[in-house]
């Protein structure tokens, strides 16, 4: 039963010691877990350095501007964050769409963003997608990367056998900060082995690159409906639940409309999409923030200021990432999604009378068919869609209790 937030107290300088640490470490969870999913998108789409530069400055200021915003006028603690499966997604789709169309789909899907929280469909429209399609769909698309945490074995066993340990270890210890941990030791690892070199790195200002959008159908159903439909489903409403959970009573709406126009605002230099955060949020809606709730509001003050400073050295920070090994990237990336991937598959298969759609759309998604121009995601989910409506004659109401299932281990 969640909690009823008495209205704020006045502050004192010893309320904020803890709230900001909170934010801090919110930050360094989301920075040190999976982003590292940008750059291995940014690779793959043949981006520039400039262009990489550009996407970090959008994501971070604008997950750091918006979420400042709601914090303050809300007196909540709202993190926003990037949205990672929508990261995970780009980096399959960005393989075969021009950068161009991609910026055009994401200004189309923070488009829809912005009419939904204008609308205040928000709820209808989640109902509309059954939760075990959506966690089959999201399961499916994250597969790969779950795969190419161990595939990595074969080429550099030590390294990558090494972070699966670490990895398994500080789960068993310390689960919130295993990413972090794995991250920290495989970069104290490689800096022994002599496989990076920092010394050369200065503290650069990001600069902001704008890219001229181009709008085409194919970009339309195979970036910008993935887009809209994964971010929607797997990170605003366990974001919001989260909130939910902690007793603040701020209305989807205004969230999802804030976050949608700062997503379209930065979408042309590189932004994919932001949201509100959930699992790393509960850092900043919980009792490690502050024993008063109302008093938390100031980690979602501490969060937005902290991804704003990582924002504006944004060209520093991607030189960082861009030097590490493929072998590291890819082993990172695919331990960092395992709680979603588990959580995800877990919440497709957790209905007996739902299980054999869900898994139809896991399988079509996992085997990411290309038709007429079209990406895998999309024909994921109008193959579990169909089968679910043969199988089960229509699609039901969205359950709650079987979303907060599907969405366990999501950012």
């Amino acid at each position: 039963m969640s909690q009823t937030i008495p209205p704020p107290s006045p502050l004192r300088f010893s309320d904020l010691t803890h709230p900001i640490v909170a934010g801090l470490i919110s930050v360094i969870v989301n920075y040190g877990g999976t982003f590292i999913l940008v750059f291995q998108a940014a690779k793959i789409a043949g981006l520039s350095p400039e262009l990489t530069a550009s996407w970090v400055w959008s994501v971070s200021i604008g997950v750091g501007v918006t979420g400042l915003m709601l914090s303050w006028y809300f007196r909540e603690p709202i993190i926003t964050a990037w949205s990672t499966p929508a990261a995970a997604f780009l980096v399959t789709a960005l393989a075969t769409t021009p950068y161009a169309e991609a910026v055009g789909a994401y200004i189309i899907s923070a488009l829809a963003f912005v009419l939904l929280g204008l609308s205040g469909t928000f709820e209808k429209v989640i109902r509309l997608i059954p939760a075990s399609i959506a966690s089959g769909l999201l399961a499916g698309i994250l597969l790969q990367f779950g795969i190419g945490a161990f595939g990595g074995a074969t080429v550099d066993p030590l390294l990558v056998g090494g972070l699966i340990v670490a990895y398994v270890l500080l789960k068993r210890f310390t689960a919130r900060y295993a990413v972090v941990g794995i991250l920290v030791l495989g970069i104290g690892f490689l800096l022994v082995q002599g496989r990076v070199d920092f010394s050369n790195l200065s503290l650069t200002l990001a600069a902001p690159v704008f890219t001229m959008p181009v709008f085409s159908l194919n970009a339309l159903l195979s970036v910008a409906l993935p887009l809209f439909l994964i971010t929607l489903t797997g990170q605003y409403m366990p974001g919001m639940l989260v909130l939910r959970n902690d007793g603040f009573k701020t209305s989807a709406n205004p969230i999802v409309t804030v976050t949608g126009l700062g997503s379209l605002i930065m979408a042309p230099f590189g932004s994919h999409a932001f949201n509100i955060a959930a699992i790393t949020a509960a850092i900043a809606t919980g009792r490690e923030a502050h024993e008063d709730p109302r008093k938390r509001w100031i980690a979602g003050i501490a969060a937005g200021v902290f991804y704003v400073l990582v924002g504006v050295f944004g060209v520093t920070l991607a030189a960082v990432f861009m030097a590490f090994p493929a072998t590291f990237i890819t082993t990172l990336a695919g331990l960092a999604l395992l709680g979603t991937i588990g959580g995800s598959l877990a919440g497709a298969l957790a209905d007996p009378k739902t299980r054999e759609a869900a898994l139809i759309t896991f399988l079509a998604s996992a085997a990411n068919i290309n038709l007429l121009g079209i990406g895998g995601a999309f024909w994921g989910l109008v193959i579990g869609l169909v089968a679910y409506i043969l199988l089960n004659g229509q699609l039901p109401k969205r359950d709650r209790e079987a979303l907060v299932a599907a969405k366990e281990g999501v950012k």
